[in-house]
């Protein structure tokens, strides 16, 4: 099998927990095999063991994200300040022992959104990181309030991040506690195998909606998961849309399906599925598709086998796989052997 090279993988998580109360509490929420979770704690928490997964599978670099829990998860405004900026610290010092490998998205504590793109900026100019990465919507004084990303204190960030020209990457977390009926007896629904995807692409329809991309059309939202089920399910919401009363679906200038295609990027991550990769790349276009693992929930040695073989034309597979992410972090083009 001939293995694509120097790919770029961005949905890659760190964990620098090593309090095993965490752990335990994720094995209660969505039901994981304790063999499965002491993997995935071994691989979060071991970087020399992350890049020697990226030596067998072609991988030139990985851009580390904070893996849940981040600050989003901290009711206390000032103590999410303080664990977001320990986690971007503690992100940099791993980027540092391979810096010819890895980079960084930062955490951000929009608990004070004024504060959150300050971080985020200190961790792009002074650190180097090249976005942020954010678990969906952040709690306010207790796990049962949120504050979504397209509410009008959030609007201080957001033109930040259009200042500072990154992308945020929207990452999934489990539906508040309030909204889990649809899923009782059924655990394994409420997280990654279900909720994830139904929460974060409600959490992207509301930016859609709010008129976030209007206000600031540069600004770039990465989702994973292949759009979190968004690229086939747009173009319905778009046409329901039409029939609705205005006041009813916020306020934006353009059909979603348009957004999706301007303001998103979409990954791979944990999705290995030929016919799905093809149907998004039929909605959104081969510019707005990117190669990711979801490291350390998936191993890159599923992953990249299916995608360095699956038929999809050798000009796709370089911009999925590498050339895309490159015109959008800025990276500099590294030929490998064989170009």
């Amino acid at each position: 099998m001939q293995i694509m090279q120097n790919k770029i993988a961005l949905e890659e998580h760190y964990e620098m927990f090593v309090d095993t109360t965490v752990m335990n509490l994720l094995a209660e929420s969505e039901g994981f095999d304790p063999d499965y979770l002491a993997d995935v704690t071994r691989r979060a928490q071991d970087i020399d063991m992350r890049v020697e997964e990226m030596d067998r599978n072609g991988i030139g670099t990985m851009i580390l994200s904070p893996s849940p829990p981040g600050p989003e998860m901290v009711t206390d405004a000032g103590r999410s300040v303080d664990l977001a900026r320990r986690m971007n610290d503690h992100a940099a010092n791993l980027v540092a022992k391979y810096p010819a490998r890895l980079r960084a998205f930062a955490a951000v504590p929009l608990q004070d959104p004024e504060k959150g793109a300050d971080e985020l900026e200190r961790a792009v100019r002074d650190l180097g990181f090249v976005g942020a990465l954010i678990n969906g919507f952040s709690n306010i004084g207790d796990e049962d309030t949120a504050l979504y990303l397209d509410e009008p204190q959030v609007e201080p960030f957001w033109a930040r991040v259009e200042q500072l020209g990154v992308p945020v990457y929207l990452h999934p977390r489990p539906p508040l506690p309030s909204m889990r009926r649809a899923y009782q007896g059924y655990q394994g629904l409420n997280g990654s195998a279900w909720g994830f995807n139904v929460e974060t692409a409600t959490h992207a329809l509301r930016l859609m909606l709010s008129g976030l991309f209007d206000r600031h059309p540069g600004v770039n939202v990465i989702i994973g998961h292949m759009g979190e089920m968004l690229p086939f399910q747009l173009p319905r919401v778009d046409h329901r849309l039409r029939h609705l009363r205005p006041g009813t679906h916020g306020n934006h200038q353009k059909l979603l399906t348009e957004y999706l295609r301007t303001n998103f990027y979409i990954t791979t991550a944990g999705v290995f599925q030929t016919s799905t990769l093809l149907n998004a790349l039929q909605e959104v276009g081969t510019d707005r598709v990117l190669f990711s693992v979801d490291t350390p929930w998936e191993s890159a040695d599923e992953t990249c086998p299916w995608f360095d073989t699956c038929p999809i034309s050798e000009n796709d597979r370089w911009k999925i796989g590498r050339t895309n992410a490159e015109q959008l972090f800025g990276f500099k083009h590294v030929k490998s052997h064989g170009e």
